[in-house]
């Protein structure tokens, strides 16, 4: 599944999915992270034995789940990032989220977090096993989306999308099979108008053509994917749930990320017994070059460079927190604390105690 197709296919290239996904310009980095975490032992960590782990850098996947750099709670703790953006889609389970900026933010159940680190940003984001009597799942895709030139020092900024208000379209094909459409970001004609990104995202440039939308198509559902605005347009489908999927006239019968054509409608089609599920990443490329080291994405090593000596120096305005892996109590309340203000509540919460 790894050679290119013909020119009259829909499907580029196919690639079989591993840890992390395969991404294309304006998108630098995909990770589905899916643990299956046991009951916490009352202080947000595992209630099991952790031999057998490199802890503070456990990727293993040893008994279905990891510590990553978390050495009690799981998770990563303060970390910085310049030059780029992170967009967390959580599936399952709760998320801890605390930055140089003064911000926190518990999320989870279909919530996204988008943080512009522009010119700097140190944050955790830790995975709290808050129930002690049961498994604590979670799920989630981080999705690294690159900032051009122009952007890359501007002031780091902070946002919450709660999944109440995030839109979603509903499409009921001929036999009345059902296609879910999440719109994280990018308009999708029949759906309403999807939330703003933070200003400098490229996500919020017209020409940048950016969508993040997740599929879920129920058995036998057909739906078809719209063509991308503009020619130079780049779309990743990432088939990542169930059993089969047609992509125009071509099947894919195995989990894969497909670069698709995005100057033409494509009809999907969900040919197996079982729920088929995609994530799509589509952007205009910015066309620039990258510069990587870690956490830092810029044009040149010489940015690089500097981006390494201005975090030595200043450590991108410090860490205001006690600890570097902070968990924010023992209350399953989604919420998000903006720098200088008092909490906001999710819609769901905010509902619930009217």
């Amino acid at each position: 599944m790894s050679s290119p197709a013909p020119a009259a296919t829909p499907i580029v290239r196919a690639q079989l999915l591993g840890p992390q996904w395969p991404t294309l310009d304006p998108f630098l980095f995909c990770a589905h992270h899916d643990d299956a975490y046991p009951a916490g032992n009352g202080a947000f960590a595992p209630a099991v034995p952790l031999e057998g782990r490199q802890i503070g850098s456990d990727f293993s996947g040893k008994d279905g789940w990891s510590m990553y750099h978390g050495d009690a709670v799981p998770g990563f703790p303060g970390h910085p990032h310049r030059g780029f953006e992170t967009v967390t889609l959580v599936r399952k389970g709760l998320i801890d989220h605390s930055d140089s900026l003064g911000a926190a933010a518990r999320f989870g159940g279909g919530d996204v977090q988008w943080v512009t680190a522009g010119r700097g940003i140190v944050h955790s984001e830790m995975f709290p096993l808050l129930n002690a009597n049961e498994p604590n799942p979670l799920e989630l895709f981080q999705i690294w989306l690159n900032l051009p030139a122009k952007s890359k020092m501007v002031a780091p900024h902070f946002t919450m999308l709660w999944n109440e208000r995030i839109p979603r379209l509903v499409h009921h094909d001929a036999a009345g099979r059902a296609t879910t459409v999440t719109v994280v970001a990018g308009a999708l004609p029949g759906a309403p108008d999807p939330l703003s990104p933070p200003p400098e995202s490229w996500a919020s440039q017209p020409e940048g053509d950016v969508a993040i939308w997740t599929l879920r198509l129920d058995p036998g559902a057909e739906w078809t994917l719209p063509a991308a605005q503009g020619d130079g347009t780049q779309r990743m489908l990432y088939f990542f749930v169930g059993d089969s999927l047609r992509v125009g006239p071509q099947d894919v019968d195995r989990h894969a990320a497909l670069q698709v054509r995005a100057t033409e409608d494509w009809l999907l089609t969900n040919t197996g017994t079982t729920t088929v599920e995609c994530l799509v990443l589509q952007g205009r490329p910015i066309g620039e070059p990258v510069a990587q080291y870690g956490p830092f994405v810029m044009n040149t090593q010489a940015e690089i460079m500097q981006a390494m000596n201005d975090y030595r120096r200043t450590q991108f305005g410090g860490w205001p927190w006690p600890q570097q892996d902070p968990v924010h109590g023992t209350e399953a309340r989604r919420f998000a604390r903006y720098p200088g203000q008092s909490d906001e509540e999710s819609p769901e919460a905010a509902t619930a105690g009217a």
